[in-house]
């Protein structure tokens, strides 16, 4: 394991967002490439297992906050946290780290200062589909989360926001995380 002591969180800048959104597309459509492989309608050229819409929304809302992860000056992922102070309650909306750098810590190394700059947040979520099971692996064995729902098409979350309903379906298996801080 690589050492993470240089990883910083930098708020994105708007010059960087195109990047950022492409970067994201990379990093979860390997993830669908390592267990579905080159065949799957997921992978297909022009097809994204994010799409640009989920991640425009997650950037633009109004709760949003977008930062890059960055090691030794490179930036090497990225982060979207949605923060509800009132509730004290966290969603890691999106977190990725480049495939080509995976298993160095990097990922954890962030999330740990993702909880040092909110400590007031006493609940975290976060959602990750069925088929990651290097996601289920981090933030469960690594981050501390717990599985607390899975979502199928017998059972699903909240109801799909109409903005994304063309990327996202009810019948999408999903595992919803939580983090409690006592």
């Amino acid at each position: 394991m690589k050492a993470t002591s240089n990883i910083i969180l930098v708020p994105l800048q708007e010059d960087d967002r195109e990047q950022f959104i492409l970067d994201n597309q990379e990093a979860f459509r390997y993830g669908a490439q390592q267990e579905f492989g080159l065949l799957d309608p997921r992978t297909k050229e022009g097809e994204e297992v994010i799409s640009r819409t989920t991640i425009e929304h997650s950037i633009d809302d109004e709760n949003a906050e977008v930062y890059r992860i960055v090691l030794d000056g490179q930036k090497v992922g990225g982060v979207v946290l949605k923060i509800d102070l009132t509730k004290a309650f966290g969603e890691l909306v999106l977190l990725y780290v480049s495939p080509n750098i995976h298993s160095q810590g990097i990922g954890q190394t962030a999330w740990k200062a993702i909880e040092s700059m909110h400590p007031e947040i006493k609940v975290w979520e976060c959602i990750t589909p069925y088929y990651e099971k290097r996601n289920i692996h981090f933030y469960v064995n690594r981050c501390g989360f717990r599985i607390v729902e899975f979502w199928n098409a017998h059972y699903h979350g909240p109801a799909i926001p109409e903005e994304e309903a063309g990327n996202w379906s009810e019948e999408d298996e999903m595992f919803l995380f939580r983090k409690v801080i006592h």
